[in-house]
């Protein structure tokens, strides 16, 4: 995670407004502000590749994938943090005090860096499994071909991993080639 934005304490209604005024992206939690850091070429084109492997793979009439320009509030802890993928089964609901935030992803992923592994597979982790509607969280490795599950089973999440030359069922999603996020000469 980023460091903080030099304040005090934000309120969720300036946070909204300093987005509005910049056009940047922040993600927000208990009053603190982080600014979202550019990624590299390669986080670019996995969240790109995992996209279009996800849109390929659902039913269009039933779930709709969004980039990571869409904002996710999770209602439980109040975070809002923009996932580099989103996948939203059904009608889509919005938080209450901010309409362009959704509160209901099926599906989340990340792409990991370096800067955000340890975020991601945490305390992000930890605030994403409190959302009542997710069915799946995935990670995304960057430097190897590997994808890892957290899958809602029951009360709890069972984590799966496929590497190069495996599939993953994502539940909601289907069937994920785990060769095809990635250029041939990683995969091999």
């Amino acid at each position: 995670m980023a460091q903080p934005i030099q304040h005090t304490v934000f309120t969720y209604a300036e946070y909204l407004a300093r987005e509005h005024e910049t056009d940047l992206k922040h993600e927000w939690l208990e009053g603190q502000v982080f600014a979202m850091a550019g990624g590299t070429p390669e986080h670019a084109r996995l969240i790109a590749e995992v996209s279009y492997a996800v849109r390929g793979a659902l039913d269009p009439k039933r779930c709709r994938v969004f980039a990571a320009e869409l904002k996710i509030r999770v209602q439980a802890s109040g975070l809002a943090t923009y996932p580099d993928v989103a996948v939203v089964c059904g009608p889509l609901e919005l938080d209450p005090v901010d309409p362009n935030a959704v509160v209901n992803p099926t599906v989340l992923v990340e792409v990991l860096s370096r800067s955000t592994e340890a975020y991601d597979r945490g305390e992000k982790w930890s605030h994403y499994r409190r959302i009542p509607s997710l069915q799946a969280y995935l990670l995304v490795d960057q430097l190897r071909p590997r994808v890892e599950m957290f899958e809602r089973v029951g009360d709890g999440f069972m984590h799966r991993m496929a590497e190069a030359g495996q599939v993953l069922v994502v539940p909601t999603v289907g069937a994920l080639e785990i060769d095809g996020l990635y250029p041939p000469d990683v995969t091999r």
